[in-house]
């Protein structure tokens, strides 16, 4: 008899806190490459405020590979989008 894989073999639970639920805004973001480690901040321009002021709203901080995966993940996630938009969908 062949063995059947468990369903359940590939899924991945994510849990957010209830005090992240509702994420933050963003609009602009900086990103710093060291040997170890990627940095990026995401932060929100603060309107009307001279010298322009960027207040932090997140950092992260990601491995070389981690911040890889996402690159490529964000990227397809984004073309993903645009072809549904261009599709009309």
């Amino acid at each position: 008899m062949a063995q059947q894989p468990e369903q359940n073999q590939n899924m991945i639970n994510v849990q957010i806190k209830d005090d992240m639920q509702s994420g933050v805004y963003a609009n602009a973001a900086s990103v710093s490459v060291k040997e170890n480690d990627v940095l990026i901040d995401f932060g929100y321009i603060l309107p009307g405020v001279s010298p322009t002021t960027i207040k932090v709203q997140s950092r992260v901080n990601l491995s070389h590979t981690t911040a890889e995966q996402f690159l490529g993940i964000l990227q397809n996630a984004l073309l993903d989008f645009r072809n549904r938009k261009k599709e009309g969908k």
